[in-house]
Parts: C-alpha cells; structure tokens; sequence
C-alpha cells in the first residue's frame, strides 16, 4: 500500500490531540525541523519534543480540529487547523487558527514541519 501522507498527518494529529509523547516522538525523523513564529526555528526531534513538553505544560486543555487535510506530493501534506486552550498559569485563553504542512521520509517519519498561524498569537 502506497503512503498516504494525509492519513499520516490525521494520525500525527491524534497523537498530539491524545497528549501521546512517546507517539509524537516516534513520528518525528532523528534531524527534523519544526518551523513556526510560535516557536521559532526548531533542529532536531530532542529540540522539538523538548518544546511540545513546554507547550503542553503550558496548555494542557488544548483541543484541536481539521477542517482540512490533503495531501500535496507523494511525501507532503497539509493541514488547516483550529485551536483552543488555556494558559495553565495566567488563565488566558488562546484561540489560534492557521495551517501546517508536512514533509515525510521514505521511512514515514516527520522531517519537516511549517506552521503559518493566520493571526499573531
């Protein structure tokens, strides 16, 4: 069966969606990049798992949709999300909307990922 990076990306997603670290990790390619002016430029899985922890530490409520996932090549896709969460310290919600696509190895493995938020967060 070819390799569907739509699926792929859907699965990703439950991962995160399920706070699932060691699957999140597993997805992710040994030097991976994770770009995003949320985060910055992020080398490496250590780098990037290291700033999901961060993240979710600080927004363990968050809940996440798809409205749209496709699939761009036979190793890419992309994905247009929306997200909802609270700052677990300040109480401050964060709404955020934007998309990411996706880059995968022949081994289906993350090597890159590219978040555009439509808005400044």
């Amino acid at each position: 069966m070819a390799f569907d990076p739509a699926a792929a990306i859907d699965r990703f997603h439950a991962a995160i969606n399920d706070l699932d670290f060691p699957e999140i990790e597993n997805w992710f390619a040994e030097d991976a990049t994770y770009v995003s002016n949320g985060v910055g430029s992020l080398a490496g899985r250590a780098e990037i798992m290291a700033a999901f922890r961060r993240y979710f530490d600080d927004y363990p409520d968050q809940t996440a949709e798809n409205s749209l996932v496709e699939t761009l090549t036979p190793l890419s896709g992309r994905a247009v999300w929306s997200v909802r969460a609270t700052h677990s310290k300040t109480g401050k919600p964060l709404i955020r909307e934007g998309e990411e696509t996706i880059t995968f190895n022949e081994e289906g493995k993350i090597t890159r990922v590219d978040v555009t938020d439509y808005k400044e967060f």
